[in-house]
């Protein structure tokens, strides 16, 4: 366990503005990976390996996106126990991202709100760092999987999105696991617009075709899981489901890998917090009250794609029975941010155990 209790941290940290805070720690983070001080946060990883769309899981716990947008951190996120962890979102040029103050602590719901916006250095800055990384350099040796996520630049045309993600995806192929398309960000103009029937067949038409040639350039096929949002109701999920079969399960309707998806990113109802400070910000909230929105899609995409489609479920995990309620729902492997944010690395490894125990009862 860690030497350094994230509750002795955590006042310090929520006296911050949350941006500051974030990138505090973040940058502490980066300067003790791969040194001996990495004990002061670390965790043990949790045994309990999975296996999913082709991939080894070492447990079923991992880091969601938006934390580490530039691939700084990787390897001491490796150390806080992470069966894998994804990075970004990044984008093909490096964009600022909307003003400040643009994220936002809900402590009384464990809730942030953020319109970040993709702010990040860039595609060729996030290969660089992610090829600098001890844990990349390990190879076979990895101690987790790494996740690579992808989006769209604030002034590529909606009607040009595939470009951008075309564009990021030959640049992170090599070095990913898998790739992450998030099309769900509430916080880039018209981007969710891509979740609709044709706008996302036609982008998954695109990635899938060229998946295969750089299955072919590379010699190795990786899978790429689709980011989809909370707010969506019942017969718009069934389409993105009949849409994902299209490119992700066999003629017989059994999954084959190649797609999976993540459920879910922040939302942008505020049912859960009215009458809080910072409640009608702008932006996408997570945390505590996205957990059942989250736990509803997932299981509506179950019952949709059937049993052998790759399901990450993500959205409302403080706790390890939190953790647990997603596999109940559906999901198989989870995913936490906000949850590290107000709980620390500890819940992390609480996760995990929690995941096992129910798996093995």
């Amino acid at each position: 366990m860690s030497l350094f209790p994230y509750a002795v941290a955590r006042p310090f940290l929520f006296g911050l503005d949350p941006e500051v805070a974030h990138e505090l720690t973040l940058n502490s983070i980066a300067r003790l990976q791969n040194s001996p001080l990495t004990c002061l946060y670390g965790e043990p990883r949790v045994h309990d390996p999975y296996t999913l769309a082709g991939l080894h899981f070492p447990n079923r716990v991992g880091l969601a996106a938006g934390l580490d947008k530039n691939a700084r951190c990787i390897d001491g996120l490796a150390a806080m126990g992470f069966g894998f962890v994804e990075v970004g979102t990044v984008t093909p040029r490096a964009q600022a991202g909307n003003p400040k103050p643009r994220m936002f602590r809900l402590p009384k719901a464990n809730a942030l709100i953020n319109r970040l916006g993709f702010n990040n250095d860039g595609l060729d800055a996030f290969i660089a760092n992610v090829q600098r990384t001890r844990f990349r350099r390990h190879g076979g040796a990895s101690p987790m999987l790494l996740g690579l996520n992808i989006g769209k630049n604030a002034s590529t045309p909606i009607e040009r999105a595939t470009e951008d993600y075309l564009i990021c995806l030959d640049g992170v192929y090599p070095h990913a696991d898998y790739v992450t398309v998030n099309i769900s960000s509430p916080n880039t103009q018209n981007l969710r617009s891509l979740q609709s029937d044709d706008a996302l067949d036609a982008l998954l038409g695109a990635v899938a075709e060229r998946r295969e040639l750089l299955a072919q350039r590379h010699g190795r096929r990786i899978p790429v899981f689709v980011k989809i949002a909370p707010d969506l109701d019942d017969p718009q999920i069934e389409v993105i489901a009949a849409t994902l079969m299209r490119y992700g399960a066999d003629g017989a309707g059994q999954a084959t890998g190649a797609l999976g998806v993540i459920a879910t990113n922040t939302t942008l109802s505020r049912t859960a917090v009215e009458g809080l400070p910072h409640a009608q910000e702008a932006g996408g909230l997570s945390g505590a009250p996205v957990l059942q929105a989250s736990n509803r899609v997932i299981r509506q995409l179950r019952a949709c794609l059937g049993k052998s489609f790759p399901v990450i479920g993500v959205g409302g995990v403080l706790s390890a029975d939190d953790a647990v309620s997603k596999i109940q729902s559906g999901a198989n492997v989870v995913q936490i941010y906000t949850g590290l944010i107000y709980r620390g690395p500890s819940l992390v490894w609480s996760s995990a155990r929690a995941i096992q125990a129910h798996a093995e009862g």
